[in-house]
């Protein structure tokens, strides 16, 4: 996809450049296509952690179609009728079979938002081979950001859009608008440039902090640094966990929530023991108000998956389970959301963000580890987990109960925020392959786990299926269902001690000291 614009560009133009300097500086050297001015809206969409930015494509909505395009010069690459530009559009609702095709991989379950909405004066011009054929593609656009009831001019553009197959008629007009009227790349896309001035963020929102932490910075100083940034994920998707716009919102909170718990555990000693002790149970409680929302959005992701192993002539069968499972999560949904909207919770977001800017100005008699250089403590806790993972491992045997694996499992969660969060500290070559080895553990151990929990639920709602039109058969699919998930759960019990003997082997403990040598 990326080949089709990669060779476009924005310029930026000067305000006293009028339009007719860029079609006089082309003239002499090439034929061109002149069209009328014309005002035109556009809607620029991208998922809220910015996906469509990350592959260099944006969506855009104008003129009654919306397209998937080169973000640098809109070059279209996918395109569907739509009349209306909606406040939120997901890949699976889409008509056009191909613009549908390239966006489900790309943003997943994810909605497409609007990110900025422009009114721009636009000029086309056309430049033409000797067979009046159009060869590359101009936009003069003077462009202005719309926020509400705020307009903002942006800087004047012409928008350089290649057409395939003609890669030297646009090396030949770049060069002379770059020679004669000495224009400059933009250094970010039109939409870019509208976002930032209504006060967004280029990009989106990452899940994940993004710092570089120095390995002798003080311990307190780096926890703080990378709390900071985890509260920062977690006030920036309360606004769309509480409006449900799509079940990223609510799981990229509580990821952050937890891994905000995992830092208050592991690094306790280098915060004052009694306000942790309460901004922990108020942490708790946050991911404990937020879990069943959560667990819902993820039965009904994985509903159709589920249904999709039964029999074809089945599969129908289990439709009143869908329907409990709607209706329990939109109850969920709002249970969350009044408490993700109630005064505990901001009161919780603001004292925590309070502390942490002065937890380094705070006596060091009650934080043994405070001072300590961060490369050093995080090593030490990532070792003491690993350690502790490694015995419950070990201890794990064909009659052991499936809440060990469930124990070993959430001491995976520990190790592996612990190396997303401070692995930049260490040797990345060996780092990376640990975090591979925990993974292909934790996914078995995850499977294991998920099956017990959708067995557990397809019994839990039996009575509220059994109860609906058509319930009787439901109850006989979902009992296929229950024997299905049972065998699948014992598959990955079977799974699991290979992938544990390759997390816990001597070659793998050698590369963990490697890493924080």
């Amino acid at each position: 996809m990326d080949s089709l614009g990669r060779d476009g560009a924005q310029y930026l133009l000067p305000a006293e450049l009028a339009d007719d300097a860029v079609s006089g500086a082309l003239a002499p050297r090439f034929k061109l296509r002149d069209g009328r001015p014309l005002t035109t809206e556009r809607t620029f969409y991208d998922t809220f952690d910015g996906r469509l930015h990350a592959a260099d494509l944006v969506a855009v909505h104008a003129e009654g179609r919306l397209v998937l395009a080169h973000a640098e010069t809109l070059t279209e690459l996918a395109a569907a009728e739509r009349p209306d530009a909606p406040e939120r559009i997901f890949a699976t609702e889409l008509e056009g079979e191909r613009l549908r095709e390239l966006l489900e991989p790309l943003v997943e379950v994810r909605a497409l938002l609007p990110i900025a909405r422009t009114r721009s004066r636009v000029r086309r011009l056309g430049v033409l081979d000797d067979h009046a054929k159009t060869v590359v593609r101009l936009i003069l656009e003077e462009p202005v950001a719309r926020s509400g009831r705020s307009r903002v001019a942006l800087s004047p553009r012409l928008i350089v859009a290649p057409v395939r197959g003609y890669d030297r008629a646009l090396d030949r007009v770049r060069s002379a608008l770059e020679a004669r009227l000495g224009l400059v790349p933009a250094q970010q896309p039109l939409h870019d440039e509208a976002v930032a001035a209504a006060g967004g963020r280029p990009g989106g929102v990452r899940a994940k902090p993004e710092l570089t932490l120095e390995p002798a910075e003080r311990a307190d100083r780096a926890a703080a640094a990378v709390l900071a940034q985890l509260l920062g994920v977690i006030e920036a998707n309360v606004a769309g966990a509480v409006a449900d716009l799509d079940s990223e919102f609510l799981h990229d909170l509580r990821v952050a929530v937890r891994r905000t718990r995992s830092v208050q555990r592991q690094l306790a000693g280098v915060f004052p023991p009694e306000p942790l002790g309460r901004f922990r149970a108020e942490f708790r409680w946050l991911q404990q108000v937020t879990g069943p929302a959560r667990d819902l959005d993820v039965q009904l992701l994985e509903f159709d998956a589920l249904r999709s192993a039964l029999a074809q002539a089945r599969a129908g069968e289990v439709e009143p389970l869908r329907g409990v499972l709607e209706e329990r999560r939109l109850l969920a949904h709002r249970r969350a959301a009044r408490a993700l909207r109630s005064r505990r919770t901001s009161s919780l977001l603001e004292s925590w963000a309070e502390f942490l800017e002065g937890l380094h100005e705070l006596p060091e008699d009650d934080r043994p580890d405070a001072a300590d250089p961060i490369g050093e403590l995080a090593a030490g806790r990532i070792r003491a987990v690993h350690r502790r993972m490694v015995k419950l491992g070990r201890a794990i045997d064909d009659d052991s109960p499936p809440e060990a694996l469930h124990d070993l499992r959430k001491k995976g969660k520990e190790l592996r925020y612990l190396l997303e969060l401070f692995g930049g500290l260490y040797a990345r070559d060996a780092v990376k392959p640990m975090v591979g080895a925990l993974k292909d553990l934790q996914d078995t151990l995850g499977r294991f786990q998920d099956r017990e929990i959708q067995a557990q639920t397809l019994r839990e709602r039996s009575a509220e299926v059994g109860a609906r039109d058509d319930g009787a058969a439901a109850l006989m699919a979902m009992g296929v269902l229950v024997e299905l998930l049972e065998r699948d759960q014992a598959a990955a019990r079977s799974q699991f001690a290979e992938r544990f003997a390759a997390f816990s082997s001597k070659p793998a403990r050698a590369l963990l000291e490697r890493a924080l040598a």
